[in-house]
Parts: C-alpha cells; structure tokens; sequence
C-alpha cells in the first residue's frame, strides 16, 4: 500500500501536476497548498484528478473552514483531525502548526496542539500525518541552533510512538527524515514522500 504525502506547495501548480501523475493508492496534501488561502481552485483541478483518493488538511496558510468547504468542492477528503483504518494500520491528520510570527490563519496554541492530539493516542499502528513537524529534531531544523516546531507534538511522538509521522512547515527541512524511539519520521516538502506500509 503506496501512500504518496506532500506539503507546502504554495500554489505551484506544475510542481503538484507532477505529483498527481505518480501511481500511489493515497494522496495527502500535508497542508499549505496556498500562500494565505489564495489560488485554492487552480489546484483543485488538479488534485479531481485522483478524486476520492486525496486527503487535505490545512496548513498555517488556510483555516479548517476553508480546507472542509474546498474538499466538499473537489470531491475530496476532509482530513483534519480524522483517521481511517487501512490494512490494519491507522491514518490519522492533523492540521495547522504552533504558533508562527506570521499570525496566519491556521495556528493553535501547544495546549490546543496537545489536547487535539489526544484522541489518536490509542491508535496502534498509528501513522500520523500532520502539517507541523516536532520541536527540536531534524524535521524543523530552520539554520544551525533555530528550530520552529510544536512541543506539543515532540511530545506526543516521544510518548505514543507512532510508527511513521510525516510532515511539513518547515521548508528548510525538506526532505530531512530521523528516527524518534520506534517513530520514523519525515519532513515530506513539495517534493512530496511514497512510503510504503509493509504488511502487518
């Protein structure tokens, strides 16, 4: 089971184009299609191309209002604080980041990031794919000594240990990946990740 996830693609609509042209059984837009929410239908044609397959959370730069209404519009999958069971594992989303210096519209405070986060915690195996990456980790790495992810969901990982997490926000991490404990993790970026779930 091939599940191709991606993030921050802030309207490159050539650069999505391409994502939607590989073969995977799901897709999951991690979040930040857009820069502030504008453009959202020009990527809608493209990700109708696989439909009833896609998966879309918002980032920092939509709100979960915005995301739902586009996804109904598209016919796509709301995916934003939702998990769905597939070949014995658990796909769960979640969206928005920590707060930013930006004041975008997708932000929730760490005690809001934890108390959201909650309702996965039983959820064994648990692949968990959110727009923000945890605090302190290769993941939201910004330069040497600055990082910018959520407290809230290092904690979360280090205590729960999923087996994948995968990720965005932080462009500077892009394509970096590391072990937590039992949790692989990744920083998906545009360019977006296949992870293949071997059988259970």
């Amino acid at each position: 089971m091939k599940l191709l996830v991606f993030s921050d693609i802030h309207g490159d609509e050539v650069r999505l184009a391409r994502l939607m042209e590989i073969e995977a059984d799901h897709y999951f837009a991690a979040g930040d299609l857009t820069s502030w929410g504008h453009g959202l239908d020009r990527l809608g044609q493209v990700l109708a191309k696989r439909a009833g397959r896609v998966w879309v959370l918002p980032g920092n730069h939509e709100s979960a209002e915005t995301i739902a209404a586009f996804a109904r519009r598209y016919g796509l999958n709301d995916f934003h604080e939702r998990s769905f069971e597939l070949n014995g594992y658990h796909i769960a989303g979640f969206g928005y980041s920590n707060p930013t210096p930006f004041n975008t519209p997708g932000e929730y405070s760490e005690a809001e990031i934890a108390r959201r986060l909650r309702k996965f915690a039983a959820l064994k195996p648990l692949v968990l794919i959110c727009h923000c990456p945890p605090y302190g980790t290769p993941l939201d790495r910004i330069r040497e000594g600055v990082h910018a992810g959520s407290r809230s969901l290092r904690e979360f990982v280090e205590r729960h240990q999923p087996a994948y997490l995968l990720c965005g926000h932080i462009h500077e991490a892009a394509g970096a990946s590391v072990r937590l404990g039992g949790t692989q993790a990744f920083n998906v970026g545009k360019e977006g990740y296949l992870l293949e779930l071997p059988p259970l």
